[in-house]
């Protein structure tokens, strides 16, 4: 029979309730020592079973008043192991020092539990003094049970030996704790720099590219605005085309760094392969002729490798437009078996072999991330080449 979330909700205890609980197994578990050697003829093994019971209700107390509660028992077990050792040594000489020393062992495994939970719960000058405070009471009590250097030393270094397992386990569970959440926060920051990178490569490549063509579409439309007023007209509606496809990408980009829900999609599919002649396009719009060749058979590839390729082909084509100060370039797309193979080539002059700003830098942190190979700089015959080569996963083969 298992139980509804609501009946499952009337079932737990209040807090209220389970820390007046724990408040009266703290304070009871003195009082049923006391109880139990007093009242016993032989205080050991099962009489002493019900304090040692009661002794769990402190636990829930230790998560909240951990100094106090571990003070409650550490009376206690005084007290019980004094007394014990007291009585027995009356009621049964010849066997007191063996009872004893199991009383003595039972309270001092129940107070290094509670040492134990303290240093893994709690700061590290709160668990030293707790097992300060714990040691000391264990010795004096072992004092009354013990007779003899040699005992004494024996019971000493045993109980130092038990307490230091304790507060060591406890506190390797704490360093485990935190080395895990430093993990879980490094790699969340790590995650937000990436993303920040990423959206970074993005917004570049997008705004370079149409403030790239609309500064050459405005350049063209101011000369010839007189003497060809058709040109002129063409240049503006470049730059419109232009400037509403930049403003809807960023208004893409903006709703999804908007999104709330953590498996939002995104409002647009991003570019891909399939993309490169309306790009082109707008490129031969801007006075800059790009002629496409492709090679091997086209087939679709991952997302990642499709985004890539399209951004460097963006970006190189863009560079050819804003610096080599020429008319045409050529862009090669070689489908290959196991890497995907881009090549931007252009005649030019101008200063792009520089490779200044963020361009090129981009574009090999793009190459990088796919673990590729990318190249950038002049051509012997003149002018530039861009190069990239994108392998392909094996499942996408």
């Amino acid at each position: 029979m298992s139980l509804t979330p609501r009946a499952a909700r009337s079932w737990r205890m209040r807090p209220a309730t389970a820390q007046a609980l724990a408040w009266c197994g703290a304070v009871a578990y003195p009082i049923l020592l006391y109880v139990a050697v007093v009242a016993e003829p032989e205080p050991t093994g099962m009489r002493l079973l019900l304090p040692a019971v009661v002794s769990v209700l402190a636990l829930p107390l230790l998560r909240r008043r951990p100094l106090p509660a571990l003070a409650l028992m550490l009376a206690g077990s005084f007290a019980a192991t004094v007394l014990a050792a007291s009585k027995l040594a009356a009621a049964f000489p010849f066997m007191a020092p063996t009872q004893a020393w199991q009383i003595g062992c039972l309270q001092a495994l129940v107070t290094d539990g509670a040492v134990g939970w303290i240093a893994a719960t709690r700061r590290r000058l709160t668990a030293l003094v707790a097992a300060g405070s714990t040691l000391a009471v264990q010795i004096a009590a072992a004092c009354y049970y013990r007779s003899g250097q040699d005992a004494l030393l024996s019971a000493v270094a045993f109980l130092v030996l038990m307490l230091a397992l304790a507060w060591m386990t406890g506190y390797l569970v704490q360093e485990r704790r935190e080395h895990a959440e430093t993990v879980r926060t490094q790699a969340a920051v790590q995650a937000v720099t990436a993303e920040r990178l990423r959206i970074a490569r993005e917004l570049h490549d997008m705004v370079a590219h149409s403030i790239g063509v609309i500064a050459i579409q405005a350049g063209t439309g101011r000369r010839v605005i007189d003497t060809q007023p058709a040109e002129a007209r063409n240049a503006l509606a470049a730059i419109e085309s232009t400037s509403r496809d930049t403003l809807a990408g960023l208004r893409r980009m903006l709703g999804a760094l908007r999104a709330t829900g953590p498996e939002a999609a995104p409002l647009a599919p991003a570019p891909s392969l399939a993309d490169v002649d309306r790009l082109l396009a707008a490129t031969r719009d801007s006075g800059v002729r790009a002629d496409v060749v492709r090679r091997g058979a086209r087939r679709p590839l991952p997302a990642d490798v499709e985004l890539s390729a399209f951004r460097i082909i963006q970006e190189a084509v863009t560079n050819v437009v804003r610096h080599a100060g020429t008319h045409e370039c050529r862009v090669v797309i070689d489908y290959q078996e196991d890497e995907l193979a881009i090549e931007i080539t252009d005649h030019g002059h101008g200063p792009a072999s520089a490779g200044a700003g963020y361009g090129i830098t981009g574009m090999r942190e793009r190459v990088a991330l796919l673990h590729g190979r990318f190249t950038a700089g002049p051509r012997p015959e003149g002018g530039f080449r861009v190069a990239a080569r994108l392998p392909v996963p094996v499942e996408a083969r």
